[in-house]
């Protein structure tokens, strides 16, 4: 059953719902889809009802015809909306009656333009832009141009961040206590300094995935899961299986645990009547490889996580994102870069990760001392793959 429309939407114009009785004036509903395209409240974008009055009432005689629909469509490409919307035409029930739905999406590149004018909702209303309109939306523009990690992600805000843990935990960590006794600031100046929100509230990738309730819900890859099979392929029973939807924060100390509860020690001759227990993994190789793959993955476009799956004879950490910036398959244990920047100085500064291009030879060290067999990666375009195997 398809909902209605005023139950979804609400009756009443708003910056991000506008109401035209019909569709005779071509130009008023260029002027609204640019508008809604431009998104100056930050919502996402926004709704056209065609076939509803300014007082929220559904109009008579609506032209919900293929020919009707079409037309509509054809003025996201007709050249006189630059750069061109992304929006859908629909027929959709409002308080029962059919109405035309156009769905406009947020453009990533503002500000738009409608025959070269630039048009906002500040509110129930579309006008022109004035000029610090379009500083906001230029400025928007160049910070979608900046790296992912850094950039608002829309229908998020400072309310879906744990502040209790930014505030005892990273907050310190980062500035230091005597600094950050001086600070005055608001929490949300705070935020916006270190990159977790913008200073219009909205959080950034970084922002959840450090100190976010639940990251996933909306950034849908940032998780990690964990299977733990009992054999040597992935037909073998499974013994474990978790997925840690948490802050990077929450998500160290789960993977901590688990980690260590799948850990086995045997007894090491290490000369005369001295022996040692050793794990069959170095619980520090497992500790980096995994939160160096939180801290390279691709979250822009790939809704895969990270991946541990724990065999009897191997474990395989693997990361959707293949080599970023001057990083290549053949020279990645030698070179580094970032493709989360933000996220990697977070990381580092919680004491989870280093900036230094280290990790590889850390696994390296650590493998040899533990008398593991050395790493095997396996790196392509589109993902990134570790193999330990088990010491002897």
């Amino acid at each position: 059953m398809t909902t209605d429309l005023a139950d979804l939407l609400g009756t009443q114009e708003t910056e991000c719902l506008e109401f035209k009785r019909n569709a005779k004036k071509p130009e008023a509903v260029r002027r609204a889809v640019c508008a809604l395209a431009n998104d100056l409240a930050g919502r996402g974008g926004g709704d056209l009802l065609i076939g509803v009055t300014d007082g929220g009432e559904p109009a008579e005689d609506v032209d919900t015809s293929d020919r009707a629909l079409l037309a509509l469509t054809d003025m996201r490409d007709d050249g006189l909306i630059l750069d061109r919307p992304s929006m859908t035409v629909s027929v959709a029930p409002y308080k029962g009656k059919p109405v035309v739905r156009i769905r406009v999406e947020a453009s990533a590149t503002p500000p738009v333009r409608f025959d070269g004018f630039v048009w906002v909702r500040p509110g129930p209303t579309t006008r022109k832009a004035t000029r610090d309109d379009e500083r906001v939306l230029t400025e928007r523009r160049r910070v979608g141009d900046g790296p992912f990690d850094s950039r608002p992600v829309f229908g998020s805000g400072v309310r879906d961040l744990d502040l209790g843990l930014f505030q005892s935990t990273y907050l310190p960590a980062v500035v230091g206590p005597e600094v950050l006794e001086e600070d005055g600031r608001p929490v949300e100046q705070q935020l916006a300094s270190l990159r977790l929100a913008t200073l219009d509230g909205m959080a950034t990738p970084t922002g959840l995935l450090v100190a976010g309730y639940d990251p996933s819900t909306f950034v849908p890859g940032a998780y990690v899961q964990f299977v733990r099979y009992q054999g040597s392929d992935l037909d073998a029973p499974i013994a474990d299986e978790q997925e840690l939807r948490h802050n990077v924060v929450s998500a160290a100390d789960r993977l901590e645990t688990l980690l260590r509860g799948h850990l086995h020690t045997r007894l090491i001759e290490t000369g005369g009547f001295r022996e040692e227990q050793r794990p069959d993994y170095p619980f520090d190789a497992l500790r980096e490889l995994c939160m160096n793959a939180i801290m390279h993955r691709n979250y822009e476009t790939s809704y895969a996580p990270v991946r541990v799956a724990w065999f009897d004879d191997r474990i395989e950490v693997t990361n959707p994102g293949g080599p970023y910036g001057q990083v290549r398959s053949d020279n990645f244990d030698r070179v580094n870069d970032y493709r989360n920047p933000s996220l990697a100085a977070a990381m580092k500064s919680l004491g989870y990760v280093n900036r230094f291009g280290r990790g590889i030879g850390r696994v390296r060290a650590a493998l040899e001392r533990n008398g593991n067999p050395p790493a095997e990666y396996l790196v392509d375009d589109s993902s990134w793959s570790v193999t330990l195997r088990s010491a002897q």
